[in-house]
């Protein structure tokens, strides 16, 4: 049968961005509403933390998509942002999450 091998990456990001995308998709319908800020940190902090295995993964150009996500879903310096374009961001971003979750694979050190 031969000696099992170790692992040598991780899928680290991808239940990040999961949850990442879920907020998003569910922060459409509360667009409107105070229950917004919760999305807001959500998606904020799940960007912060898929930036870290990114870098881990040295994979810089998911940045790209990741930066502005922190940016615009910040919670702390709110960018005036409202109708159909903002509903059209939360998709972008839902996507961008979950494409990024899948494709990085942050290595393991031994």
């Amino acid at each position: 049968m031969g000696t099992p091998l170790e692992p040598t990456f991780t899928r680290a990001a991808l239940a990040p961005g999961l949850l990442g995308a879920i907020a998003l998709l569910a922060g459409i319908a509360l667009l409107e509403s105070e229950g917004f800020i919760v999305i807001r940190y959500a998606a904020s902090i799940l960007a912060l933390i898929l930036c870290v295995f990114v870098i881990q993964a040295k994979a810089w150009w998911w940045l790209v998509g990741l930066v502005p996500i922190a940016v615009l879903w910040n919670p702390v310096a709110i960018l005036p942002l409202e109708g159909t374009g903002w509903a059209f961001t939360q998709m972008a971003g839902a996507v961008v999450f979950i494409i990024v979750g899948v494709r990085t694979k942050v290595p393991v050190h031994t």
